[in-house]
């Protein structure tokens, strides 16, 4: 969606008017873009938020028999009524939802019931190890991307081209639940290197040494799920900046190499790649809820699971507004840098 949202207009005839004009001007466009996509993302989380309870409704589950559990099959149909009236799960979805929104409104995001917690107290003791998750694994794969991206392509046809290029192919078809457990049989189990589940050792102190130990692999793993598509697109940004006239007559004048691929043809090259990070939000949060299981990680998305799997929607509900909104701002903050860093960009209309 946020690539689709760019209006290239490339240059084609010398002293044509670029589009953004100049640097403050650009910047103006994009704050007004950044205004105009906010609004609009406003009727997006309600719609995707609503959407949650409508399929709530729809579902053949009954919310009351995730609360209860085992006591749903002893309660009298008296006690069951009383328990739904209590939590509202009797009321139609557009009034449960409408109630929700209320409460959301004004700071009070409900009580999570699968966790017995208010969902404000689950998030801020699951957030930020999700956090350090994601944030650890994207700059593992945006480095990884850009150094062995620039290096198959530069030197194409080489040896580590030929070795990692179709080592991304074959990691693109494998889902990441398959990197985790391939992570899990080789270092985990066949050369017990790292831990592979939880925060710390069994009865160890929660410290700073024994989280990045237990990190290590969860992390690499969410990495290696997003590195394909990050460095097949450097690497074909670059093959392409390479072969255009500015490169061409860099290397005219008698440049070195490492100059003309660095200075020259990487900067051209990375202006698609600040788009691809953004539009790689959606499954980083997906693979980060598979890792997150794999490797009993405490983090926000396994929330999600246990919420969806235990009918708990006030958690549910907010998780689903929080993913999307995450989305939603990974997308513009991709947008907005692309139209500053590129001239040729204009914001959309």
């Amino acid at each position: 969606m946020a690539a689709r949202r760019v209006t290239a207009a490339l240059l084609d005839a010398p002293g044509a008017q670029r589009p953004g004009g100049q640097p403050s001007s650009r910047r103006a466009a994009a704050a007004r873009m950044a205004g105009r996509r906010l609004l609009h993302a406003v009727p997006v989380v309600l719609a995707v938020s609503a959407g949650v309870f409508a399929a709530a409704a729809a579902s053949p589950f009954d919310p009351l028999a995730g609360y209860l559990g085992d006591r749903y099959l002893t309660a009298s149909q008296a006690t069951q009524d009383e328990i739904a009236a209590q939590l509202g799960t009797d009321r139609p979805w557009p009034a449960q939802y409408l109630g929700w929104l209320g409460d959301l409104v004004t700071g009070d995001l409900g009580t999570s019931r699968s966790f017995g917690q208010p969902v404000a107290q689950v998030l801020a003791e699951r957030l930020p190890w999700t956090l350090l998750l994601v944030a650890v694994a994207l700059l593992a794969a945006v480095v990884l991307a850009l150094v062995l991206g620039t290096w198959t392509a530069a030197r194409r046809g080489g040896w580590v081209d030929r070795l990692v290029t179709p080592g991304c192919l074959l990691l693109q078809g494998l889902p990441p639940f398959v990197v985790a457990l391939g992570g899990v049989a080789v270092f985990g189990v066949a050369l017990s290197w790292l831990p592979v589940a939880g925060l710390t050792d069994a009865g160890a102190e929660l410290t700073a040494g024994q989280v990045a130990r237990h990190l290590v692999l969860p992390a690499l793993v969410l990495a290696l799920s997003q590195l394909p598509w990050l460095l097949l697109n450097v690497r074909q940004s670059l093959l392409r900046s390479l072969g255009e006239d500015h490169v061409a007559g860099a290397r005219s004048r008698g440049l070195a190499e490492r100059t003309v691929v660095l200075r020259h043809a990487l900067p051209t090259a990375l202006l698609p790649f600040a788009t691809l990070l953004g539009a790689r939000l959606p499954e980083l949060v997906v693979g980060a809820v598979l890792v997150e299981e794999v490797f009993s990680w405490p983090g926000l998305a396994q929330a999600v699971v246990t919420s969806a799997t235990e009918l708990d929607f006030p958690l549910l509900a907010f998780l689903t507004v929080l993913t999307t909104v995450a989305v939603l701002v990974g997308s513009l903050v991709a947008d907005v840098a692309y139209v500053l860093l590129d001239p040729r960009v204009a914001a959309d209309g």
